[in-house]
């Protein structure tokens, strides 16, 4: 049976003292996120061509100026 953290095939007397792997359990919430990372650009894209996103564009770009 697959653990529900971070998904390692695990022997049914061996569930209760298992440890997940930090590794593996980052991995398999990746996975688990899959989707919404690949729209991840597009959302983003669609932010900065709005008004509210030009503005924090602008105002990043201001900010940089100011501290160089």
């Amino acid at each position: 049976m697959p653990c529900e953290r971070c998904g390692a095939s695990l022997d049914r007397t061996a569930a209760a003292s298992h440890e997940c792997d930090p590794e593996r359990l980052a991995e398999y919430q990746m996975f688990g996120m899959r989707h919404e990372i690949a729209g991840f650009e597009k959302r983003l894209r669609d932010y900065l061509d709005r008004a509210h996103g030009r503005f924090e564009v602008w105002l990043a770009a201001h900010h940089v100026r100011r501290k160089t």
